[in-house]
């Protein structure tokens, strides 16, 4: 008889026997976890790789609408707000935006290196914009460009064309504006934008059309149509991953993961064979990603990248143990990575959890019910996001009766963080 530790021995890191585990937790219950959001409305933070928590851990962004289970409308607004952990989950209102989605909401995230400035996309007439607001005083400057990441010094962002992503995959982009070259399969007019959030000045640095005739496109076949989506700058700010899209006539899509410095040049094909998804920087040099075919495996799983050509030395992660379709993120000091699942099985749970790179430890943070009803573009994915001080998880998750909410789960004596 293999005993629970046994087991885990066997799928420890660096092993490479394929197990599928749909849960493996250490923890006796699951931490502690409450709802710090309420009717009336619903509220949800969109997606991983953004600062939800300002730097003191204590105040922790929202969106807030007042409708699910559609598709938003150019005329659809919803309202940007702060939750103070320290005045018992108190809810802040603090501005609007007309450019949002369920999946990402609208950007929204602490300026990085500011303790008390807020960044969000909005619509301004016949424009995306980003708004800039100090949530002391209010006082709020708009950049005439809207952003997706911005960078570590909280002075430059790089962004794709919201315009482009709606036309070619809904729940991602923005309603309210056609795109211009939404008639041309490849362009060298759009693509990735550096925005300068100081000067409000911006770009065209990385075009579809470079990056189109980079290297090989697997699987090439006349009229697909090429895109940008999921950005994301290195811990350093010295470079960006951005991943390169192209969608076939019946709709399916297949990717590559690139790299680039933010104005566009030293661009480096990392994941070249079609098959990259969530990702997240570890250190300046490397990137964990989602990707298949690689060390031999034709399944999904999740890959160490160095972001060299190719990929570099490539290296399996949590194989087995570690979700491979989840959304990953390091914790700071990268002892662990925090991820999820998408629902599983006819009880549609997902499940945040905690992965000890050393040990190949997992450990479950629960499950939660996502009823059939959150599908399609505006279902509501956990996408855990962590708190500098490593005290807390928020996940996004329906609340019975309430519809979707911000979750607080309490990690502090799973990270040894009291």
């Amino acid at each position: 008889m293999t005993t629970r530790r046994q087991f885990l021995k066997r799928v420890s890191l660096g092993s490479m026997a394929a197990f599928s585990l749909p849960s493996l937790s250490w923890a006796a219950e699951p931490p502690p976890t409450r709802a710090i959001t309420r009717s009336p409305g619903h509220h949800w933070f969109g997606y991983y790789d953004k600062l939800q928590f300002d730097p003191t851990s204590r105040f922790v962004l929202g969106m807030q609408v007042q409708f699910e289970h559609r598709t938003p409308t150019r005329d659809d607004v919803i309202t940007i707000g702060m939750v103070d952990l320290g005045d018992k989950d108190r809810w802040t209102p603090l501005g609007k935006s007309r450019a949002w989605n369920w999946q990402q909401g609208c950007m929204l995230q602490w300026l990085p290196g500011s303790k008390n400035k807020i960044i969000w996309n909005d619509r301004d007439g016949d424009q995306f914009v980003s708004r800039i607001m100090n949530v002391e005083t209010r006082d709020t400057d708009t950049v005439d460009y809207p952003i997706y990441s911005v960078q570590p010094s909280g002075k430059l962002a790089v962004t794709p064309d919201f315009r482009r992503i709606a036309d070619v995959r809904p729940g991602y982009g923005y309603a309210g504006l056609a795109d211009p070259f939404g008639d041309q399969l490849v362009s060298d007019r759009t693509g990735i934008f550096r925005v300068d959030l100081e000067s409000g000045q911006a770009e065209l640095v990385t075009t579809l059309a470079d990056i189109a005739r980079l290297g090989n496109i697997p699987n090439d076949e006349p009229g697909i149509k090429h895109y940008f989506n999921h950005l994301l700058f290195s811990p350093d700010g010295n470079r960006f991953i951005a991943l390169h899209r192209w969608q076939y006539r019946n709709g399916s899509r297949l990717t590559r993961m690139i790299t680039a410095a933010p104005d566009g040049s030293d661009v480096r094909l990392v994941i070249p064979n079609g098959y990259a998804s969530h990702f997240i920087w570890r250190d300046p040099q490397h990137i964990l990603s989602q990707s298949k075919n690689w060390l031999g495996y034709q399944d999904w799983g999740n890959f160490l990248f160095e972001d060299k050509d190719g990929g570099g030395k490539v290296e399996a992660v949590g194989r087995g143990v570690l979700d491979g379709a989840g959304h990953l993120s390091y914790l700071p000091g990268n002892e662990w990575i925090l991820n999820d699942s998408y629902p599983r099985g006819a009880e549609r749970m997902q499940t945040p959890h905690l992965y000890h790179v050393a040990t190949g430890k997992r450990i479950d943070l629960g499950d939660f019910h996502l009823p059939v009803v959150y599908k399609g573009e505006w279902r509501v994915d956990t996408h855990p996001r962590y708190c500098p001080n490593n005290r807390f998880v928020c996940i996004d998750a329906p609340v019975p009766g309430q519809g979707r909410q911000l979750q607080l789960i309490d990690i502090r004596e799973i990270v040894g963080n009291g």
